[in-house]
């Protein structure tokens, strides 16, 4: 369709640059995440959900459609189920709690509502070695536990997450949550890639994760994670998951991720057009983590490198992604000139066609994957295409209001910074002091699960306290 060699088209050069350089890494992603393999189920499991697992879910609105997802939680069989909600919701949700089953469901309290403050709640009611947080809507397979439990078999793994699938609100997917298919599609594809290249990934979802009790009882943790400020005064309350990624590598822990059926989760989306703000409030989480990670405390680079390239790209990739508009348009305009004052031969709708059927086909291939579970989802890739585009100015937007840290689609979760000083101000943070002390005494009794404290055993982590990695 395009006949260039009647003109000098240097212009092209920067697209062939990119093209070549971003379809590269997406070759070799794709092969990484072909070869990976999830750890597989050991003979002689260390930890066993009945016995080692909490299930920590912070919640304010759970609705009905919790009850299915609490079912699916109890079908791995935990020890303990834990939902914390504020003060006000505390009847409706033990309702719901008794409803399902009233002997594993505990429903506890804070003041305000504040996902962080409720996080910190749970695990300081927390008596298992494994902490597993949860969206009130994640709907787990049965198999899901084991699998995520088989990883720390490894002692040096202190977190594990998980692939996801969206769960349609209604009886079909809309536009909404069909782009957040795709997107999740394309998610699995990177984490499971990363980890298979150096054992790294971005991020362990909140949407479902499990960690090593030990590593979130640290009162340096619950301290930093509840007082999260960017640039020093604006205090975070969402990002919990990129936070607790972030401690993982500072603190020397490894993470792993299961990609594979047995531990896939469902998740809803927003079926409308909230589903933009969701993506907002991740964009602006991202920026924010990633550029902590990259340039404040470096872990990062020398840790998992390959993370790190994917951090960097992500830096550039609004900027790389605009461009081939800009030159379109540039070709565009040289194609109304005449070509003896030094326009090109190429008619306008030639060059808009041509960049159409190319961004057709190679969105339409970089979404195979997705594409050959569900092929009915082909006739959304136009509206992939220009989610993309307003997505990439959502990025550019999102890197200057990094200071907006309001939830954005939650109602009743109100100003993290009164939230927390309040929680203070009763004493929260005093008993997560006095529990360290506590359980560092002599003769002390330990919350995990008949076992000694693993404040008292930092042999059982490598030899080396917890605190000091």
């Amino acid at each position: 369709m395009l006949y260039l060699t009647s003109d000098a088209f240097p212009i092209f050069v920067p697209f062939g640059v990119i093209g070549f350089y971003r379809y590269l890494w997406y070759i070799i992603r794709i092969i990484a995440s072909v070869t990976y393999r999830p750890v597989p189920l050991p003979e002689n499991p260390t930890y066993v959900a009945s016995e080692d697992v909490t299930i920590i879910v912070p919640t304010i609105d759970a609705g009905e459609e919790f009850k299915e997802a609490a079912n699916s939680w109890l079908a791995g069989k935990p020890k303990e189920i834990i939902i914390i909600t504020e003060e006000k919701m505390l009847i409706p949700l033990q309702e719901l709690a008794n409803a399902v089953d009233p002997d594993h469901i505990r429903v506890l309290t804070v003041p305000f509502a504040n996902k962080r403050l409720q996080m910190a709640h749970g695990i300081k009611n927390t008596t298992t070695d494994i902490i597993v947080f949860a969206d009130d809507d994640a709907i787990w397979p049965p198999t899901l536990l084991p699998y995520v439990l088989a990883c720390f078999e490894d002692q040096k793994v202190g977190g594990v997450g998980t692939s996801q699938r969206v769960q349609p609100v209604g009886k079909s997917m809309t536009v909404w949550e069909v782009l957040a298919a795709f997107r999740l599609t394309i998610r699995n594809i990177e984490i499971s890639s990363s980890t298979h290249i150096d054992g790294g990934l971005p991020c362990l979802s909140g949407r479902t994760a499990a960690y090593r009790t030990v590593i979130l009882k640290d009162p340096e943790f619950l301290h930093g994670f509840t007082h999260d400020f960017w640039l020093g005064k604006y205090q975070l309350n969402s990002g919990d998951d990129k936070f607790l990624t972030r401690w993982m590598v500072s603190h020397g822990w490894s993470t792993y991720v299961q990609c594979c059926k047995e531990a896939e989760l469902l998740s809803t989306m927003k079926p409308n057009w909230r589903f933009l703000k969701q993506v907002l409030r991740w964009t602006r989480n991202t920026w924010r983590s990633d550029l902590r990670s990259l340039f404040m405390e470096r872990y990062i680079w020398t840790t998992h490198p390959y993370v790190a390239y994917t951090m960097v790209d992500k830096l550039f990739n609004p900027f790389t992604l605009l461009v081939g508009p800009c030159l379109v348009g540039y070709l565009v305009w040289k194609s109304t000139i005449a070509v003896a004052d030094g326009g090109y031969h190429l008619p306008w709708w030639n060059i808009i066609l041509s960049y159409l059927v190319w961004l057709l086909a190679t969105r339409t291939a970089k979404l195979l994957p997705h594409l050959w579970h569900t092929p009915s989802h082909i006739i959304y890739v136009p509206a992939f295409i220009l989610f993309g585009y307003y997505f990439a100015i959502m990025k550019l937007y999102a890197l200057f209001t990094l200071h907006e840290t309001a939830w954005g689609t939650r109602a009743g979760i109100g100003d993290p910074t009164q939230a927390t000083a309040a929680t203070d101000a009763g004493g929260i943070g005093v008993s997560i002091v006095q529990e360290k002390a506590y359980f560092d005494a002599p003769n002390s009794p330990t919350p995990y699960s008949g076992r000694q404290s693993p404040y008292q055993q930092p042999a059982a982590y490598g030899g080396q306290s917890p605190y000091a990695r």
